[in-house]
């Protein structure tokens, strides 16, 4: 084995950009059974929800399970990702979760669309770029059913609005807002969390951290509402589902 150092004209191999990826990579094949498709109304308490979840991505894993996608909303809490740093959490005036899933803080509450996403990517695909970038699709798609222009940011995971009606950066950056919020983990190929989506959340909420580590004054955070679209969750739903299939697949409404 040669390092980079020792090799005469080494090829540095650079991975494509997330935006460059076939979003319809993690596209059930043809014949799969279709995703099981939940809706929880109310909060759930998110101990409840993830205990829920490790079981039925466990489940999954091991054959004894189908794949599930489960729609709810959680009380106003802060989740710490594997990539969480102590500074960030500026004031933590709600409960704080240590989570498995990658990423920073973020926050969750009522008026944010949870979607936590328990697919199969052993017979989907085992690539977690590629399903990233499907998740942000399935976000894109669904704002676009809004009107909404959601974008990507190789340098920021998630989805983000661009916001010229707000200042720009010290350096001339255009001003931007994020509004779903992405963070996975993947045991043994069955994936865990998934996104988060602002319709209607109290965004003030998000002062008690820096999200997912952003702290530019430029970028922030917004939702459907603060764009001026006043959506019910009920409209994100059937979006968020419609979407969902373009991108990966046929679903079924949990009996």
């Amino acid at each position: 084995m040669f390092s980079l150092s020792r090799m005469e004209n080494p090829t540095l191999i650079v991975p494509p950009r997330r935006d460059a990826l076939d979003v319809h990579a993690l596209r059930a094949r043809d014949g799969a059974p279709a995703v099981v498709w939940r809706v929880s109304d109310g909060l759930t308490p998110y101990a409840a929800a993830t205990a829920e979840m490790e079981a039925r991505a466990g489940a999954l894993a091991a054959g004894e399970a189908g794949e599930l996608v489960w729609l709810l909303e959680h009380p106003p809490l802060y989740t710490a990702g594997t990539s969480a740093h102590s500074r960030d959490l500026l004031d933590p005036r709600f409960p704080v979760h240590v989570t498995g899933r990658g990423g920073q803080y973020t926050y969750h509450g009522p008026g944010q669309r949870i979607g936590y996403a328990m697919l199969d990517l052993d017979r989907r695909r085992r690539d977690i770029r590629a399903y990233v970038a499907a998740l942000e699709e399935w976000i894109i798609r669904t704002l676009a059913r809004f009107n909404v222009r959601g974008e990507r940011r190789e340098d920021r995971v998630g989805v983000w609005v661009a916001r010229p009606d707000k200042p720009r950066g010290a350096l001339g950056e255009p001003a931007e807002d994020k509004i779903a919020a992405i963070g996975v983990r993947v045991r043994r190929w069955a994936t865990l969390h998934g996104i988060a989506l602002n319709v209607e959340p109290d965004l003030s909420h998000y002062s008690g951290i820096t999200p997912c580590g952003v702290a530019q004054a430029h970028l922030g955070v917004t939702s459907l509402v603060d764009l001026g679209l006043p959506a019910t969750m009920a409209d994100v739903d059937v979006a968020m589902r419609a979407a969902f299939e373009e991108v990966f697949g046929p679903t079924r409404l949990e009996d």
